[in-house]
């Protein structure tokens, strides 16, 4: 799209045909025949709920990120990515590319209170609800076509009951698996609805790079490129046996399934997070090893009390380590049991920290994350003979009844307080599952 169908907002609405997008309205019956899932993806989602709080910004470029000497992206709306700002990009970056951008801090509540509120419009419509992250999910509607009509009718009134009770926009693609949908929204990102028939995905697919296949990274880019593959058409007329070997069996297959439009992942009403963490970007490389080992404990507490506040524990404990010249470690372990403990999850991430072999090097972001997640009260933990029956997990819900009530400053463990673990925080926390990625756009 060019900058000017950009700001007057138009959107693409069509289905895929041989050549090319023509207009829904040329889509029959037989059209939507086995369509019935929906991925939906909010536009420029954090940037379009700044705006509603801040309408005077309507018309500039609008970026939401850190503002610090090591802000980074975390969203633009559409005029400010027409001039080459994507999110995970450098902030002085960004404004060099588009000086002229209003630049907002990112408010995770108000993000959290409008996913809340678009979930709910989902599951106002069918209970088979996936979140995928606060502003996507796969919706599977087959059990509300009687109710509420074909798929494409339905996308279009989830798209106008969100324009009207949220004041945002959505795009949405409709397609027979999940993987055909998704590639179907970004296709018609902003503000539109994108229906590929099953008997089209071939079509829809074969001229796409390899890269929008889920699992191909640069790495598996160039094993492919290897082969001669660059396009999804190539990969699907590619033996199988070709792939594998090259690639191995898991990923081969795996390939060579999404490239002809096979994808048998049903979706998953209400997915669970598949880790909670946390991570910080200092505003300047530190090398401290001990002002490093603060770090994660603050970041391990922030974590467990965000596995508490959902009801989860997990088993697994993953340091991220950035180095400054962004190359990135990570290292994990998994317990004995699962936890929600800051105390056990902070002496794992300090021990694989000390065993990363970066103790003294300069780091510009750390984070601590727990993977393997099931439900709190599923988590039976033994007692050693000599533990008290009250312990660290105790203290630990106590401290959280008193942030709860005196904020979340009030209380924390001593070797946090005092200057040296107050100053030099310009970075700002990232709940992991928060766009960042995604990933995600």
């Amino acid at each position: 799209m060019s900058r000017r169908q950009l700001e007057r907002g138009e959107a693409l609405r069509g289905m895929v045909g041989a050549d090319g997008i023509r207009p829904l309205s040329a889509a029959g019956p037989e059209d939507e025949a086995g369509c019935t899932v929906l991925h939906i993806d909010m536009d420029a989602f954090f940037a379009s709920v700044e705006l509603l709080a801040r309408p005077e910004a309507r018309g500039r470029p609008v970026i939401v990120g850190g503002t610090g000497p090591r802000g980074v992206v975390s969203s633009a709306d559409y005029l400010a990515r027409s001039y080459g700002v994507h999110s995970a990009m450098p902030m002085a970056r960004a404004l060099r590319l588009c000086p002229d951008a209003v630049v907002l801090p990112p408010d995770g509540p108000a993000y959290r209170r409008a996913s809340e509120a678009v979930m709910d419009i989902f599951r106002s419509i069918t209970p088979e609800v996936e979140p995928v992250s606060l502003d996507e999910a796969f919706l599977d509607v087959s059990g509300a076509r009687r109710r509420l009509g074909g798929p494409v009718r339905i996308a279009e009134l989830i798209r106008e009951r969100v324009r009207a009770e949220q004041r945002l926009t959505c795009s949405v693609g409709v397609a027979s698996t999940k993987f055909t949908a998704k590639l179907a929204s970004t296709r018609c990102k902003p503000d539109g609805l994108l229906l590929v028939p099953a008997a089209r995905v071939p079509a829809f697919l074969d001229p796409m790079p390899v890269g929008a296949l889920w699992g191909v990274g640069e790495k598996t880019e160039r094993s492919l490129a290897r082969l001669g593959l660059r396009t999804v058409g190539d990969v699907a007329r590619a033996p199988r046996e070709a792939l594998r070997s090259e690639l191995g069996r898991a990923l081969g297959d795996q390939l060579a399934d999404l490239s002809r439009g096979h994808d048998p992942r049903p979706v998953v009403p209400g997915s669970p997070d598949k880790s909670i963490g946390a991570e910080e970007t200092f505003p300047a490389d530190v090398a401290d090893p001990g002002e490093i080992r603060r770090e994660l404990l603050r970041l391990a507490e922030q974590t467990a009390r965000r596995l508490r506040a959902s009801g989860q524990a997990g088993r697994t404990v993953v340091v991220k380590l950035r180095r400054a010249d962004f190359s990135t470690v990570t290292r994990s372990r998994t317990l004995s049991e699962p936890t929600d403990v800051a105390r056990e999850i902070s002496s794992a991430a300090r021990a694989l920290y000390a065993a990363s072999g970066l103790e003294g090097e300069p780091l510009r972001l750390v984070g601590v994350r727990v993977e393997g997640l099931a439900g709190a009260d599923r988590a039976h933990r033994q007692p050693t003979l000599d533990e008290p029956e009250s312990g660290w997990r105790e203290a630990e819900l106590a401290m959280d009844a008193v942030a709860r009530r005196f904020g979340a400053g009030a209380i924390r463990p001593a070797s946090l307080a005092g200057p040296a673990a107050d100053s030099g925080r310009g970075g700002r926390n990232r709940p992991e599952g928060d766009r960042n990625d995604g990933r995600r756009r």
